[in-house]
């Protein structure tokens, strides 16, 4: 499998305690804490990831 490629939300600004996302092909998101990247990452369907980024949206109109 291709290593996925994991970002910084554009929310974090240069702070380093935050969350990466990463596309992930096979599941749909994958998300890591950028202080404990050696303990993996936590897998989402693109259903779930979808909702969520739609709740949160909405929620900061």
């Amino acid at each position: 499998m291709e290593e996925l490629q994991f970002r910084k939300s554009s929310y974090s600004g240069n702070r380093q305690d935050c969350v990466e996302v990463a596309c992930h092909p096979q599941v749909g998101a994958a998300l890591r804490d950028t202080k404990r990247r050696e303990d993996g990452h936590l897998e989402f369907p693109a259903t779930e990831w979808t909702a969520f980024l739609n709740a949160t949206r909405s929620e900061n109109l």
